[in-house]
């Protein structure tokens, strides 16, 4: 066994320009700019609680190019919407504005001691089914696309299944479906969870301690190798800025109503209800077979939150007849802001939607 060979000059090199980069970045720090996020315009057009349905703004597109049916998006409820407009330069949803499609986004707001026994009903058979009334109401249309992303995936599958009259077409992004494949990590810790134990004991779940669960996942590459490049991240202004921005959407985690979690953790993670045909929500089975709309399946190569294996499951769960499938090579986050996310995904999104009107 050979040992480790170490360079001095190398080593003193690394630590020169490690420090260079550390000074750079306090100079950066010194004179930076507000961190802004969420910027493209838009305006609320209904409250609930928490709750806040925005519309956003239409970018002035020939109205032969647009797509008349409008898109809600639903996210999920650990972190916050505005991960879909996080940067001006790589916004998901501006880029989507741009293609001619009308958006309007549920944004869950921050629960509080007052919804710790909000339930799996309340968030779809009220809220969102609320939501999406409105959106057919400001909009004129009896019929919209749903896009749900990651946890609001799962979500939209309950909604749609329930309310399949209401949902013309169906996309799913990073969505969990099968949740107990051998790859999944956050499964494997969700298994050792004893919800009941922590939702009797914290009431809604905090958001920092779900936060540390999803950075135990890759440890050295989320804890040790970040911290070692952050100083290469704030070396400028413009890195610096994209790089806080993420920052400050990850570290902005909601605390979760507690009996929605525990109810959610129980359906999906233990009792993997997808696969074994065992949701039900007030007293009603949510069937996916009632899912007869076309459906994209949008989910990332390298995913470790939701790996492919997860979110492909939904294969032949449904009764849609137009099912497709379209990877994305890329991680959990990288879907909505990497340069990709501008050039392919929401292009794909937008065309296909477009072919279904």
């Amino acid at each position: 066994m050979s040992g480790f060979k170490f360079s001095p000059e190398k080593i003193i090199s690394e630590l020169c320009q490690f420090n260079e980069h550390l000074l750079q970045s306090v100079n950066t720090l010194q004179h930076l700019e507000e961190v802004c996020v969420g910027q493209t315009p838009k305006e609320i057009i209904y409250r609930e609680d928490k709750l806040q349905l925005f519309r956003y703004q239409s970018e002035k597109t020939p109205r032969k190019k647009r797509c008349k049916t409008p898109l809600l998006i639903c996210y999920a409820l650990v972190n916050r919407p505005y991960m879909v407009d996080l940067d001006q330069e790589r916004s998901f949803v501006k880029r989507l504005l741009e293609l001619g499609l009308d958006i309007y986004l549920i944004d869950w707001g921050y629960p509080d001691a007052a919804d710790r026994y909000l339930d799996m009903d309340d968030y779809i058979n009220s809220y969102i089914a609320n939501c999406v009334d409105q959106v057919l109401q400001d909009s004129g249309q009896n019929q919209l696309n749903l896009l749900g992303i990651c946890q609001g995936g799962t979500l939209s599958l309950c909604y749609t299944a329930l309310n399949p009259d209401k949902v013309k077409n169906l996309v799913t992004m990073v969505t969990p479906v099968d949740f107990k494949t051998p790859d999944n990590m956050l499964s494997h810790l969700a298994q050792q969870i004893d919800i009941d134990l922590a939702v009797e004991t914290y009431g809604n779940i905090p958001g920092a301690m779900l936060n540390d669960a999803y950075n135990a996942l890759m440890p050295m590459r989320l804890g040790l190798q970040k911290n070692l490049n952050t100083p290469r991240q704030l070396k400028d202004q413009a890195s610096a800025l994209s790089f806080l921005r993420m920052e400050k959407w990850i570290y902005d985690s909601p605390d979760q109503a507690g009996e929605m979690f525990r109810q959610f953790l129980t359906t999906f993670f233990k009792e993997n209800g997808f696969i074994n045909n065992s949701v039900v929500i007030s007293d009603r089975a949510v069937d996916l077979k009632q899912i007869t709309q076309p459906l994209l399946n949008v989910y990332g190569s390298s995913d470790h939150l939701v790996p492919p294996s997860a979110s492909r499951a939904l294969t032949g769960l449904t009764n849609s007849r137009n099912y497709a499938e379209y990877e994305v090579a890329s991680g959990h986050i990288g879907v909505f802001v990497s340069g990709k996310s501008q050039t392919e995904v929401a292009p794909r999104i937008a065309d296909w939607l477009k072919q279904q009107e």
